[in-house]
């Protein structure tokens, strides 16, 4: 007899789990429970774990996030959407957000109580990304928008307040562009092929129509109307042709000759005179060649194949410059308020670094030299007895060395609400916790200074769009606190994390060159670099013109330029995404209560003395 479970979840899944299968109607679709991220994987289903406590906020989300995946299963065809799918980022972020919307109004349609579960789960998604707080539609992803729109207008239903939101700050802009197409809906929506063709059209009519590329269907047509087969009668004439032709050669092999050597001697002639205008150049004096100007250096030490198209408007500016003094202290005290509850936590894992450190530093001293630092705590000799003579000490070296860390934080805007501020408020802890320990800490951030393109997009565009501009945005890389400045003089900077407007796209390759830059100019003799971000290098101005992997793969080389190099210790921490894939020495974590708890082991584990510790905490098999 099987034990009967003692989790008092396991009963709502295996109920929910039969539940997604009858609603995907696959009775073979495997469902699993994960802390990873939920998605549909072929004929497998991962969903969010529901933990023994079955709080309403879980239940609620797994429940909404099983409906919309059973529907997409349902509904929705791989091959159809490859077909169709545009080429630029862009565009194929609305893409994607339209054909999910068509498939979870499809079911609200066949299956009204799937509606509310799905609510429960856009509403969980958008109180992560902070969607309700956005005031200007700039700071809201279009994507989302025109994804909401289609739900709202295929079912009648009101969304929640933070997808609401979104939707609203761009319903005027994707109705006056797109409200002649968007009358079609109704009649595209239970056809995924004509949906598709619908979604590119309203793509073209949002402006981004130079994202979609090659129309599938004009492809098709094209290689129907391919030459047809040659007719028999016009093959039997271009027979006749070439045997008159060879005919006549053979009737006149004298003239086939002499027009043959016509065009030898032609071509001998136009072979000397370019041989001669070379000639000539290579004659020219020195003095009267024109001298050329040296070749810029290039964008990037790692590839020198990675192109800026402007660099004029990139910044790179100090957090106190970005805003007044007193919105910045406005801002961090808002980030105080909301993170009351996780600062305990947060010092308990500094203590206990702090701890960790001060173990490697304790001082071991030599007493009674003859020179060195006077020992005050023999000064008792000399008061009872003068013609003592004094007695110096001095500090015996520690292999404790002089250390330099610098977080770079991924300011994009993914990483709005609470991912961002748990990454500041760690930083600030972290970095008066490495203070005390003697460890110099600087703090930078980076982000774009536009969404999709700022003023080198259009510099681009005025100058006729030229072809593989390279990076096409103005980028943001922000000082919140420099290595030398002391935490107490910078606290405020952390606040303008806060500020609405200021975390837009992340061009990571870039931004880990700079900060490697910074932190090898440095004196100290030991050098960290710890990288927080959520994803992969994404700018949809640039990636829409070049390939689709032009930022990862110059993320990879800087990467792979730094760890060669080998002047600084590198480490990274994923949000939610697998950084691992880029960084030999990186952590993930799916929530981000887990990053106080990560940044505290990892930089623990960097002065740990024992290599075995050391490799163990890093995630490395095997010490070297």
């Amino acid at each position: 007899m099987n034990k009967p479970s003692d989790n008092p979840a396991d009963p709502f899944k295996k109920a929910l789990a039969e539940a997604t299968k009858v609603m995907a109607d696959d009775g073979d679709l495997s469902v699993t429970y994960s802390v990873d991220p939920p998605g549909l994987t072929g004929d497998s289903v991962r969903l969010p774990q529901v933990t023994r406590r079955m709080t309403r906020e879980e239940v609620l989300l797994a429940r909404g996030t099983a409906d919309a995946l059973a529907l997409k299963h349902k509904f929705h065809d791989d091959a159809t959407h490859a077909r169709y799918a545009p080429a630029g980022q862009m565009a194929r972020d609305i893409y994607e957000a339209m054909e999910t919307a068509r498939c979870e109004a499809m079911g609200a349609r066949e299956m009204p109580g799937t509606a509310s579960n799905i609510d429960h789960k856009l509403d969980a998604e958008a109180f992560r990304k902070g969607f309700e707080n956005i005031t200007a539609a700039a700071d809201a992803p279009l994507a989302d928008a025109a994804g909401y729109l289609v739900r709202h207008l295929a079912t009648g239903r009101d969304l929640p307040a933070g997808p609401s939101n979104v939707m609203n700050l761009w319903r005027d802009f994707i109705e006056g562009q797109a409200g002649h197409t968007l009358e079609d809906l109704d009649a595209t929506l239970s056809d995924q092929k004509a949906f598709s063709k619908f979604t590119r059209q309203v793509i073209e009519d949002l402006g981004y129509g130079d994202q979609l590329g090659e129309d599938p269907d004009q492809e098709d047509e094209s290689q129907d109307e391919a030459e047809p087969e040659a007719d028999p009668e016009d093959q039997d004439d271009q027979d006749q042709q070439s045997e008159d032709q060879s005919d006549e050669a053979e009737a006149n092999p004298e003239q086939s000759q002499e027009e043959q050597q016509d065009q030898t001697e032609a071509q001998i002639t136009m072979d000397d005179l370019a041989d001669d205008e070379m000639s000539d150049e290579a004659e020219m004096p020195e003095g009267d060649a024109p001298l050329e100007p040296p070749p810029p250096a290039p964008a990037s030490d790692a590839d020198p194949n990675y192109q800026v198209y402007h660099s004029d408007f990139d910044e790179e500016i100090r957090a106190e410059d970005l805003a007044e003094p007193a919105e910045l202290e406005r801002l961090r005290a808002y980030l105080d308020q909301q993170l009351e509850p996780l600062k305990g936590a947060v010092s308990r894992l500094a203590n206990k670094l702090q701890r960790r450190l001060q173990a490697q530093q304790n001082r071991s001293w030599l007493f009674d030299l003859e020179e060195g630092i006077l020992d005050a705590g023999r000064l008792a000799r000399v008061v009872a007895n003068p013609t003592t003579p004094l007695s110096f000490k001095q500090e015996k070296d520690t292999e404790f060395r002089d250390t330099v860390v610098t977080l770079l934080l991924d300011n994009s805007g993914s990483m709005r609400g609470r991912p961002i501020s748990i990454a500041a408020i760690c930083a600030d802890v972290l970095a008066r916790t490495l203070e005390r320990c003697q460890v110099k800490v600087e703090i930078l951030g980076f982000t774009t200074r536009a969404w999709k393109g700022g003023q080198a997009r259009e510099k681009w565009l005025a100058e006729g769009r030229p072809q593989q501009p390279g990076r096409l945005n103005d980028l943001r890389h922000i000082i919140y606190k420099q290595a030398d400045a002391p935490m107490r003089r910078t606290r405020p900077n952390l606040g303008l994390m806060m500020k609405e407007g200021l975390l837009k796209e992340n061009i990571d390759g870039e931004a880990l060159e700079w900060a490697h830059r910074r932190i090898t100019a440095r004196p100290e003799a030991r050098k960290i670099l710890m990288v927080i971000s959520d994803g992969a290098p994404v700018d949809d101005s640039t990636l829409s013109v070049n390939p689709a992997n032009y930022l990862e793969k110059h993320l990879r080389d800087v990467i792979a330029m730094v760890e060669k190099r080998k002047q600084v210790e590198l480490l990274a921490i994923g949000i939610g995404h697998d950084v691992t894939r880029y960084y030999d020495r990186a952590v993930t974590i799916t929530d981000v209560e887990q990053l106080a708890g990560a940044m505290t082991e990892q930089l623990a584990a960097l002065f740990d003395s024992d290599p075995r510790a050391r490799a163990r905490l890093m995630g490395i098999k095997k010490a070297i």
